[in-house]
């Protein structure tokens, strides 16, 4: 038994289909085009399952987030120990009085700084509402390395 399937096609592309319609067998060529995709679907999934253990995947993946996430706390503290090295002062106590470390992108005298270091990143999506996993990895970085070097000078500033 043949099943009915409504069809939705561009304007344009009904404009040429009603000067060839009767060139074609419409219901053929829809047939043949779907049954090659779900074959290639089919068969790919095939291919994941037999050539490949998934599980073996999955835990290969793991770790290579934990590393590039690894990566990204320790280019923000690399970052940060930098910043804090040429900061003034008063920028520096400000850094590390800042109580939530995601919420420094929205300061004013932060958020340039960050701007252009996440941009230049493909890894990095952010906004002001909303970091990645990779943004915060780095904020988290960042403000570690900040507050690791003003806790090593401010004893010595007195």
């Amino acid at each position: 038994m043949a099943q009915k399937v409504t069809l939705s096609i561009p304007d344009m592309l009904y404009e040429k289909l009603s000067k060839w319609r009767e060139s074609f067998n419409l219901s053929k060529m829809f047939q043949d085009a779907l049954l090659e995709a779900i074959q290639k679907k089919e068969e790919f999934q095939k291919r994941i399952k037999q050539d490949f253990d998934m599980s073996e995947i999955i835990e290969r993946l793991k770790i290579e987030k934990f590393e590039s996430e690894k990566n990204y706390l320790e280019m923000g503290l690399h970052k940060g120990l930098e910043w804090a090295k040429r900061a003034h002062y008063e920028d520096l106590v400000y850094a590390v009085g800042f109580e939530e470390t995601h919420n420094i992108i929205k300061d004013n005298k932060f958020n340039y700084y960050f701007n252009e270091i996440f941009n230049s990143d493909h890894l990095i999506n952010f906004s002001q509402e909303n970091l990645n996993q990779y943004a915060k990895k780095f904020l988290d970085g960042w403000c570690k390395g900040v507050s690791d070097f003003y806790n090593e000078v401010v004893e010595k500033l007195s």
